[in-house]
């Protein structure tokens, strides 16, 4: 579980470029928020850092005194919600969340492709497939599932760079993912007879 940001991390985060990103910190303050997942390195020099889709969140947060954290990655930052039984109903400041969140993810695009385009999925989103595809689902303003509402479940899969999503109407859910860059088909599983879609981020 990882650890909420101290003080002086979050006021990094705060002083960020408000239009690119970019930090400005201490060697150790960089390295740390890297280690949040609140900011990435970029591999072309200058090698300069800037925040990541959940530092964006975190800098653009209003405060929320005893905020409910199930659905913080640990430490009241951003995550995704993939769908499922124990999934939270959408509170009244999920969709600013969520706005917040894609946001910093086309930044990241723009940012690490090395075309600058934000047409298609970044290196971020290939080594966080579920979180990617559901970020984009729920920006777009899909519900996921939860104990109480049907909607759109997305599960990792043994194939490399895939992930497949359940939901009760498919085809939505694939317009929106194919909009926000990446390729599906529709699936049936051999056992179960259950539909599906498998969907990857597009390379070109």
């Amino acid at each position: 579980m990882a650890r909420p940001p101290t003080a002086a991390q979050r006021r990094v985060v705060e002083d960020a470029d408000p239009g690119t990103g970019r930090l400005r910190g201490t060697d150790a303050q960089l390295a740390a928020l890297v280690r949040l997942g609140l900011a990435f390195r970029h591999p072309r020099p200058p090698h300069d850092h800037f925040l990541t889709p959940a530092g964006h969140r975190l800098r653009e947060a209003e405060p929320e005194p005893a905020a409910p954290t199930a659905t913080d990655s640990g430490g009241g930052v951003f995550a995704a919600r993939v769908g499922g039984a124990d999934e939270p109903p959408p509170g009244p400041s999920r969709t600013r969340e969520v706005r917040g969140a894609w946001q910093g993810l086309l930044e990241l695009r723009r940012m690490t492709n090395p075309d600058g385009a934000t047409d298609r999925p970044c290196g971020w989103e290939r080594a966080h497939l579920v979180r990617a595809a559901a970020l984009a689902l729920e920006a777009a303003g899909h519900q996921p599932e939860n104990a109480d509402t049907p909607g759109y479940r997305v599960r990792a899969t043994p194939q490399p760079e895939a992930v497949a999503v359940y939901g009760p109407a498919l085809q939505p859910y694939a317009d929106t993912l194919e909009a926000a860059g990446w390729q599906c088909g529709e699936y049936t599983e051999a056992r179960t007879r259950t539909r599906h879609l498998l969907a990857s981020p597009r390379r070109v």
